[in-house]
């Protein structure tokens, strides 16, 4: 059975544009198209919708001479969209070494990884401007499944740098966050260690009853 017809109970362009994804790693539009005997303006129209729900992305291929192609292929929200129990999964996992190693060894490990994330993240942003860099960093972790936005602050005499807020509505790992909430301490300091000409603040924080995660970001003072 069509997993998402199991999950619907009725198809759709767009849901067929997910298991194609799903199934094949990536694709054009036009072999979407072909695929799916829709035409390539109809799937670019749900393309469209897709990339700005944050379901898929794409990259631009050059192909030969002509204009290059977008390749699309599944975020991480996309991926959601389908049965998985990968949260469950980490907090046993999780559970098991603390019974093992005890919950002050998990806490290490925990924090190397949000260290080596912390290093990814950096890579990835670049050299440019702060905006810039926040911008980015915005855009990775919405393809990780977090809806993250990006919110500038207008400069005062008493603030006249930029500052800018990244707010996440969601957590991508908040049944492990509900175990083992020391988790959240790491998340700030891997962006303070991706970011590190910058001051990271946590603004909101939803273990607190906020409906976000919000924090908080400018450049040093000298």
């Amino acid at each position: 059975m069509n997993i998402v017809m199991a999950l619907t109970g009725h198809p759709s362009t767009k849901e067929d544009i997910l298991q194609h994804l799903l199934k094949r790693g990536h694709a054009t539009a036009q072999a979407l198209a072909e695929s799916l005997e829709i035409s390539p303006q109809a799937i670019r129209r749900h393309l469209k919708d897709l990339e700005s729900e944050g379901a898929i992305v794409h990259r631009s291929v050059q192909a030969g001479m002509g204009r290059p192609q977008h390749v699309y292929h599944l975020s991480e929200v996309g991926r959601s969209r389908f049965p998985h129990h990968y949260d469950e999964f980490a907090v046993s996992l999780l559970d098991t070494l603390a019974e093992t190693v005890g919950r002050d060894g998990v806490g290490q490990v925990l924090q190397k990884q949000w260290e080596r994330k912390a290093i990814a993240y950096r890579e990835q942003l670049g050299s440019g401007s702060l905006r810039e860099r926040v911008a980015n960093l915005v855009e990775l972790r919405r393809a990780e499944g977090y809806m993250a936005e990006l919110v500038e602050l207008e400069s005062s005499p008493e603030e006249p740098e930029n500052r800018f807020v990244i707010a996440e509505y969601n957590c991508a790992i908040s049944s492990v966050a509900e175990s083992f909430p020391s988790v959240c301490g790491h998340e700030l300091h891997m962006f303070a260690t991706a970011l590190p000409d910058c001051q990271v603040e946590r603004t909101h924080w939803t273990i607190d009853g906020d409906n976000r995660c919000g924090y908080l970001i400018q450049a040093h003072r000298d």
